[in-house]
């Protein structure tokens, strides 16, 4: 049916296309030939006869068709054929624009000189109409009219003079006056004006008084930040979207971001990104420059997102891309930009003495027996004595570097004319790492971190008619990246990263003499089990290759329906999106040496023997390649009224969707079947005078993952607002809150995704794997094995549903300060959740479950403020700041019976960090004895050690002692936002923060066996009075490393994120066709203030979304970002000098 539905659907738009491209010529046609016949006419008799016998209107100067001599005139044809024969052997030319003909007159010398009138119309460049009250002035005096009701203006002025037409909403036009003296003028809109206009669903524009739901509109100017990816700069600059950036390296250091915090236990976190009416990834999102970007908006509540049903349940961001202008010349843009990364901070760790010490102060502490660092092994690494036998490798130093270079190249042009506009954008970003190339200090390739990112946009419109328009959309992505590879399964920095932190600096140089070898002696150990990984040699073991590619084509038909009825208009969009992705990787292995002997000579040299570790070989580097890809084809289309009666204003909109989407790589049935998706949508909406508002939206969708019966949902939403500064009784008051309005919103919203099962409804049966069962008698036995369930079915599986309620109000004081502010709730029902209350001896522990067991709350409020101000001719102010919070608390969820509530996920936070709760240190024995004996760890406890308390009062502490202790994403973030312009220059400031959660540094482990030690353990317990908050060191596991509130610590952050000084040198350059020359300069990350002592608050946080299946006995797996253990990659400084040019 779907297939037959795409078949029609197809052969339909081939013939709008067609219909579409004969239209114009059906047009021409329909005017007909042209009849002018009289004996003695002047030109104006003969321009009137041809009005009256057509559809065309003249526009010109009566003064100057005054004076024109009489002639017989018998002519027909086309209206060229016609204008031809009738200013035949005279000074006029024409020009012809639709229905518009446009005359010239051509003066002498002596007359152009002279004053003269001007007449003109302006009009808007997409649609045709008159602009009213557009400013039309001449240039250097204080000259200037109107235009009027009509869109016409008369004007005195110099064949020398130029004139400038200016209208709020639309880009500013010069004009030269020369010989014109009648003038058609075309405004394109300026996207950066047309605040009082905010994007909607679908793309539909709405008037943002009449606007009832929460819905954030931003400037694109507001996102042109120098940044690798865009959603780097959503922090601080959008209310209710908290975005946090994990990683500073190349290729995995854009932001994650929630709307309005987490709601879901069940992964499916992301909004839904739509860029140009197409559903993209965050990838694609962030492959765009911010210079392309016509208008960004943030959908937060059900009635802005209901219309997306199923996709818009965690909010909506949608992106629109510039179009082209009807211009007199294209407008060139061209910005370059060089930056410097350097790390905010690098691991402190211990050096070779210092470790060594700590080694033999853990292993006394033990009193295991094992060999301790002797006094001359000690003194010889602090006196240097030889690198081989007494190292002491800071091996942060041998991989990465302290800086690197990065470039970033942006083109642009923009133009067209009244038939045909069109934008182009071209973007190039070079990003290299902090790794250091060390492979091609030993071998032939390189393996340091070089990323290309190179990104195409290509819009171009075709205006059929005053009514009806073409677009095309293409947007291309093209990023090859090249990096360090440890394994074949592709990891790079983070192995390396924690071999760094897992190797210590005594026990081996870098690499020993290779003597006649023709293989390297790499510096490594084997004692026992003990063998760790060279980070250099790691490091240097192989390369990656990735190439990746996406392609975005969209074809958009708008087709206004005035003919049917005034305010109708359709629109049609068919999308296809193709990404593909291939990598090449290449490995080796390395041989490992170990000092065995050696000795020093009488002058104080020493001779030393190095074995391998296993067998040496020339070792040859493997090949692995691999390839994945989707594509996703997508359709819509809607029908769009809009219309006012007075002062009643009325929209409607119906609309219906189709996605289908299919991978490129099939690694079974399953996955090579297709993903479908449709839904019908509908909006309805009232305001009368822009004072009383009323709106309701409904999504009706369809969706693969459940049974018959629950496949369709219904999710509706309405919402009411009063313009309250538009009542009578307000004018009073209105020059100090010049705009207040109140809003309120409710509505429900689906989600349908269940991680990466299809068909979670069904039951998967096991036929080949089963356990075997041996049944008979006496020798004669045979074994058999029958079928099992990997996951049961249930055929009431269905929708997860938000009930979404928002109440918000807009407040303007002194026509400046726009304050805006939103309270929302949502009750998150149905939660998809594998049933985990089922005991394990009734044999399913294996078998999967799936219902919709969880219920989840989210609440909180964000804020907005926004206050502009052009102070005087040279000075203006901008500032900005938001705030949010948001807080989830898990009201229902399928767990054990009988579980103890401290254990409990209901009443919890989703991002809760579980652990023991610490007491402090054990004092002394008598302290020990005193306390409930712990289970923990496998060596005895001692004085030092860290003492938990026993919850849960049963005498003994393990697992079952474990708590909620905090929150691993922020509950508030806020950000502040400054700009100053005076003259030429500007300067801007933003400064984001976040607070309210918690981070667990695990590289402050004391258990450390022969690992290196953070600085941190410095502080440590070395007797009574000593630390109470750092542990002893020991060489086992005393249990001392748990998940305790003794390494929780606040991540409360305020982050300088960026500071940008310009100034644009076309105020002192007269070049002609130059209209900006700016050259900045600008810091990122330069300071960060807050009491957390790790690496970086920012990225140091809990990763709340992932690892929360909780175990039979009641404990929860969680997964941790939290400290350099982890191999993160270091957030660095970036220093910037740009120039931005525009001709």
């Amino acid at each position: 049916m779907n297939k037959f539905l795409f078949s029609c659907q197809k052969r339909c738009l081939k013939y709008i296309v067609m219909a579409l491209l004969l239209y114009p010529l059906s047009a021409l046609a329909a005017q007909g030939q042209i009849v002018v016949k009289g004996q003695s006419l002047t030109i104006p008799q003969a321009i009137r006869l041809i009005e009256k016998s057509s559809q065309y209107t003249f526009f010109y100067n009566a003064n100057d068709l005054k004076n024109t001599t009489l002639k017989s005139i018998d002519c027909k044809g086309s209206i060229d054929d016609v204008l031809n024969e009738v200013f035949k052997g005279s000074n006029i030319s024409y020009v012809i624009k639709g229905n518009e003909v446009i005359l010239k007159v051509e003066k002498t010398e002596s007359t152009q000189q002279k004053k003269a009138k001007i007449i003109g119309i302006v009009t808007d460049s997409k649609t045709g109409e008159p602009i009213i009250g557009a400013t039309v002035q001449l240039l250097g005096t204080t000259t200037g009219v109107i235009t009027d009701v009509d869109g016409k203006f008369e004007l005195a002025a110099f064949p020398k003079n130029e004139i400038q037409i200016s209208y709020i909403g639309y880009v500013t036009k010069k004009v030269k006056v020369g010989s014109q003296k009648v003038m058609s003028i075309t405004l394109a809109e300026d996207a950066q004006q047309l605040d009082e206009v905010v994007v909607t669903a679908f793309g539909t524009g709405q008037k943002k008084e009449t606007i009832t739901g929460s819905i954030q509109s931003v400037r694109p100017s507001d996102l042109l930040v120098p940044s690798a990816n865009l959603s780097s700069s959503f922090a601080g600059r959008l209310s209710g979207v908290i975005a946090y950036q994990r990683s500073g390296e190349p290729g995995q250091n854009s932001a994650d971001f929630f709307i309005r915090g987490v709601a879901t236990m069940n992964g499916a976190t992301s909004p839904l990104i739509i860029l140009d009416g197409v559903e993209v990834s965050k990838a694609d999102l962030n492959s765009l420059d911010p210079e392309v970007i016509e208008s960004f908006s943030v959908l937060k509540d059900a009635t802005a997102s209901a219309m997306y049903g199923t996709r818009g349940a965690n909010g909506v961001l949608i992106v629109k891309t510039k179009s082209g202008s009807d211009l007199d010349r294209p407008i060139i843009g061209v910005r370059l930009e060089g930056y410097v990364n350097t790390p905010t901070k690098k691991p402190e760790i211990v050096d070779g003495p210092t470790y060594m010490r700590l080694y033999n102060e853990a292993v006394t502490n033990q009193g295991t027996g094992a060999v301790l660092y002797s006094d001359e092994k000690i003194n010889g690494t602090i006196h240097n004595l030889n690198p081989y036998i007494y190292p002491n490798v800071d091996w942060y130093k041998e991989v990465f570097k302290d800086a690197t270079f990065n470039q970033k190249a942006n083109f642009n042009v923009r133009g067209g004319t009244s038939k045909i506009t069109y934008f182009m954008n071209v973007n190039m970003n070079h990003e290299t790492g902090m790794l250091k190339d060390r492979s091609s200090d030993f071998f032939s390739y390189k393996n340091n971190i070089d990323y290309m990112k190179y990104a195409f946009q290509n819009n171009v419109d075709f205006h059929l008619s005053k009514s009806s328009t073409i677009s095309l959309h293409l947007n291309v992505q093209l990023n090859d990246m090249h990096g360090p590879l440890t394994t074949k399964d592709g990891n790079g920095v983070g192995d390396i990263f924690s071999a760094i932190m897992g190797t210590n600096p005594v026990d081996f140089p870098v690499m020993f003499p290779q003597g006649s070898d023709t293989w390297y002696h790499w510096g490594g150990i084997l004692a026992g089990n003990y063998q760790p990984l060279n980070p250099v040699a790691l490091s240097s073991a192989g390369y990656k290759d990735t190439f990746e590619s996406t392609v975005v084509a969209n074809v958009n038909w708008d087709q206004k329906l005035d003919f049917i009825t005034k305010g109708l208009s359709f629109r049609a969009l068919v999308s296809f999106k193709n990404w593909s992705y291939n990598q090449k990787f290449r490995l080796q292995g390395y041989n490992s040496y170990q000092l065995s002997d050696y000795k020093q000579n009488e002058d104080g040299s020493y001779d030393f023997t190095n074995t391998p570790i296993g067998e040496p070989s020339n070792h040859t580097m493997d090949a692995f390649f691999g390839t994945n890809g989707d594509r996703r084809f997508y359709i819509q289309g809607y029908l769009n009224y809009e219309r006012s009666f007075g002062s009643h204003n009325v929209s409607g909109m119906l609309l219906y969707n189709q996605d289908d989407y299919n991978t490129n790589v099939n690694s079974s049935l399953i996955a090579s079947l297709p993903k479908r998706k449709m839904g019908v949508a509908a909006r309805l909406s009232y305001d009368y005078d822009h004072r009383y508002m009323l709106e309701v939206n409904a999504g009706y969708n369809g969706s693969e993952s459940f049974a018959k019966g629950h496949r369709w949902g219904l999710f509706p939403s309405i919402s009411l607002g009063w313009n309250i500064s538009e009542e009578k009784f307000w004018k009073p008051i209105k020059p100090v809150i010049s705009n207040f309005k109140v809003r309120g919103s409710y509505g429900l919203v689906g989600n349908d995704q269940i991680g990466s099962d299809r068909f979670a409804y069904l039951a998967i049966v096991n036929l080949t794997e089963s356990p075997s069962y041996t049944t008979g008698y006496g020798g004669s036995t045979t074994s058999l094995s029958g079928p099992t369930y990997n996951r049961f079915q249930n055929n009431e599986l269905t929708w997860e549903v938000g009930n979404k309620l928002n109440v918000g109000v807009d407040l303007q004081l002194f026509n400046s300060l726009n304050i805006t502010v939103d309270g929302f709730r949502e009750i998150r029902d149905n939660i998809f959740q594998q049933k985990n209350s089922i005991p394990n001896y009734l044999g399913t522990a294996s078998t999967k479950i799936y219902g919709n067991f969880a219920k989840v709350k989210n609440t909180g409020f964000d804020l907005a403020l926004d206050y502009g101000k052009q102070l005087n001719r040279n000075f203006s102010i901008q500032m900005k700041g938001t705030f949010t919070y948001a807080h989830n608390e898990v009201l229902k969820y399928d767990e054990a019976a009988g579980l103890r509530p401290a254990l409990s996920q209901v009443g919890k936070s989703l991002n809760s960090i579980w652990g023991y709760v610490a007491d402090g240190l054990y004092i002394d024995e008598a302290d020990i004895a005193n306390n409930p004996q712990s289970t923990i760890g496998n060596i005895a406890i001692a004085p030092g050690d860290v003492k938990y308390v026993d919850v849960n009062h049963d005498g003994v502490i393990d697992a079952k002692d474990k708590v909620d202790l905090g929150n691993g994403l922020p509950k508030y973030t806020f950000g502040f936002n400054i700009n100053l312009g005076y003259k030429g220059f500007d300067l801007s400031l933003n400064a984001t923060g976040a607070a309210g959660f918690q981070i667990a540094q695990s590289y402050r482990d004391p258990n450390s066996s022969q690992s290196n030690y953070s600085r941190q353990i410095l502080n440590r317990w070395t007797g009574e009075g000593t630390s109470n908050r750092i542990p002893r060191v020991t060489y086992g596991d005393v249990g001392n490393w748990q998940f305790s509130d003794l390494y929780l610590q606040d991540g409360d952050y305020i982050r300088l994120q960026n500071i940008t000084l310009g100034y644009d040198f076309k105020r002192l350059i007269s070049w002609k066709g130059l209209s900006k020359l700016r050259l900045y300069v600008q810091a990122q990350n330069l300071f960060t203030l807050t009491k957390y002592d790790g690496m970086d608050p920012e990225i140091g946080s809990y990763n709340g979304t992932d690892g929360n299946k909780q175990n039979s006995d009641g404990t929860t797996n969680q997964t941790w970002v939290s400290g350099v253990d982890m191999g993160y990659y270091p957030h660095p400084r970036t220093f910037i000098v740009g120039i931005n040019l525009a001709f």
